[in-house]
């Protein structure tokens, strides 16, 4: 018994000392569904500055969503479970609101007309059109397969990965987002 107490209060002491470790057990609690194949991580990772191009072909990157919470999307016209979840995406990044931003990144070859009558096709108005024709910033990034979403920390760090496609704008959803970005 006495064994136990130690180890309880030794656990209880290691959360107190790393409050990433907290913030991560309270997330992981409500990955409830379909949402528990996300991959949290102990600590944030790095990610890379590495530049994609936005809808005029200008260069941009990571770093210019700093202070925000970044839902980062990796997806592509020729993958169907990317184009079934990139109305949920929409319809979360109006959701949810200040602080929070869903940014979708059209990886690989993707011709910018037909990225635009798929926007207009589907109304997604709160996504933002960037490209990543080269698939240099998925590689860096570490997404192989598609879709790819990461949770990126205002830091510009990553703190949780999601493989496959989800239904991003479900009540648990919401509700998961919510809590990370006010930061639990």
């Amino acid at each position: 018994m006495r064994l136990l107490r130690t180890a309880v209060l030794y656990a209880g002491l290691a959360l107190l000392a790393n409050p990433a470790a907290a913030d991560v057990g309270k997330l992981m609690s409500l990955a409830t569904g379909e949402l528990g194949r996300i991959q949290f991580h102990a600590e944030p990772q790095p990610l890379k500055a590495s530049p994609f191009l936005d809808a005029d072909g200008n260069k941009a990157s990571l770093a210019d969503y700093r202070g925000k919470h970044v839902l980062l999307n990796f997806w592509a016209l020729w993958c169907a479970p990317c184009v079934k979840e990139m109305p949920a995406l929409n319809a979360l990044d109006g959701a949810i609101g200040g602080g929070f931003e869903v940014v979708t990144l059209a990886t690989g070859r993707n011709a910018r007309p037909a990225v635009d009558v798929f926007f207009a096709d589907k109304q997604l108005n709160n996504l933002p059109k960037l490209f990543d024709p080269k698939m240099k910033v998925a590689r860096d990034f570490g997404a192989f397969g598609l879709p790819v979403t990461l949770f990126v920390d205002p830091q510009g760090r990553e703190v949780a990965r999601a493989i496959g496609d989800y239904q991003w704008d479900s009540a648990a959803s919401q509700k998961l987002i919510k809590a990370w970005v006010a930061g639990g």
